[in-house]
């Protein structure tokens, strides 16, 4: 059984066992995250499309770490002008690992 899920703004495809990474969440470690905004639910032949999500359907899953990914480096430069900009970006991220889709 798969399903489509919103967290953090972005859409994302679990099954039941994966491990995701999501936009920081508010959770901490060994929490139990649910996830609301289900859009679809795929099961073999049978789908299931909300509009614009289906009523009573959960994700749930259990926080598995919160972390920082690597850094980025945003540089920005005018050239002729002596504009120079450099700066460093560290995203949050949680790791999240799927245990039940409930429909």
């Amino acid at each position: 059984m798969k399903a489509i899920i919103i967290a953090g703004g972005k859409q994302y495809t679990v099954n039941e066992g994966d491990v995701i990474y999501i936009e920081k969440c508010g959770a901490e470690e060994g929490d139990t995250v649910t996830f609301d905004q289900v859009l679809a639910i795929l099961e073999g032949e049978m789908s299931n499309f909300g509009s614009p999500t289906i009523k009573g359907a959960s994700v749930t899953g259990k926080l598995v770490k919160n972390g920082k990914k690597r850094k980025i480096i945003v540089y920005k430069m005018k050239r002729r002008k002596g504009y120079r900009r450099k700066q460093g970006h560290r995203q949050l991220y949680s790791k999240v690992q799927i245990e039940t889709i409930k429909v």
